[in-house]
């Protein structure tokens, strides 16, 4: 789930760099000294799940963990993910330079919004709680990550807009496996 080098406009590359620093800002504001080792077992998790690949008709796909990352760092999720496709993007040329920013909110943002689902188990009152919205967060945090690469994919052209489709329909099963 990764965008190329060439295939963003400049202005959203560069707007996705901007995003995506703000955020990492913020979300090294918010982290502990006492939670970096958390953060480098999971940044290094992430990194090393996207050497699986599984084909998917012409494309393939693999785990993305953005969910595992929201639930376990919460805030500190997102320098995770930055900084894990820094590595991918360098080491072993997944995504593109250009697109880092745009990459990192696509799978980042979602990483938020599965803290704030795996949250909601603390006013949830049932037995198995934290396996359900733990599996909520893990599959909707590939679902919105999938959907935020498709809209990115469309602004590149409408020539992008059945490989956006694809690129959804690609990850349904990683959707299932992450929930």
């Amino acid at each position: 789930m990764h965008i190329s080098d060439g295939v963003l406009s400049a202005p959203v590359s560069i707007g996705g760099y901007a995003v995506a620093i703000g955020i990492s800002a913020l979300s090294v504001r918010k982290m502990r000294m006492e939670d970096v080792p958390k953060v480098s077992v999971i940044t290094a998790v992430f990194f090393v799940t996207s050497l699986i690949h599984i084909p998917i008709g012409p494309t393939s796909v693999h785990l993305i963990l953005n969910g595992l990352a929201g639930v376990v760092l919460g805030w500190s999720a997102f320098v995770s993910i930055f900084f894990g496709l820094i590595l991918q993007s360098i080491l072993l040329q997944y995504g593109g330079i250009t697109a880092i920013g745009v990459n990192a909110c696509i799978m980042g943002l979602p990483a938020f919004v599965a803290y704030g689902i795996f949250r909601l188990r603390l006013i949830a009152r049932f037995r198995y709680r934290e396996a359900v919205f733990g599996a909520m967060a893990g599959a909707v945090a590939v679902l919105l990550a999938a959907v935020l690469l498709a809209v990115a994919l469309i602004t590149a052209g409408e020539e992008f807009l059945s490989i956006a489709k694809l690129a959804v329909l690609a990850h349904i099963p990683v959707i299932i496996v992450e929930g």
